[in-house]
């Protein structure tokens, strides 16, 4: 595992593009839930939208660690590709599936 993150390869900046926002969703919800249902007892604390976007903007972190930091180039392009392509799916599900812009 420890390889896979100190590699310079596409691949391995879509695997950990793909893979990180999705455990930072899982903790985040887990945490909203538990504040939400047993600490503070309050019907909504933090709206699964808003925990979509805070986890997509992870990738941006990670991104910039392996840009900067690294000078991986080839897995932050990866990275970019699968935050980008994030960034598109949650505007398409927020404004066409959830049906703001369809009348």
């Amino acid at each position: 595992m420890k390889k896979l993150f100190n590699q310079d390869n596409l691949l391995a900046g879509t695997v950990i593009g793909v893979i990180a926002p999705w455990i930072c969703f899982g903790i985040l919800y887990l945490l909203n839930m538990l504040f939400r249902d047993v600490i503070l007892k309050m019907p909504v604390l933090i709206t699964t939208s808003t925990l979509l976007l805070i986890s997509i903007v992870v990738d941006v972190f990670i991104m910039r660690q392996y840009m900067v930091k690294y000078k991986y180039e080839k897995t932050g392009k990866g990275l970019l590709v699968i935050t980008f392509v994030y960034v598109i799916a949650y505007f398409v599900y927020e404004y066409l599936v959830k049906g703001y812009l369809i009348a």
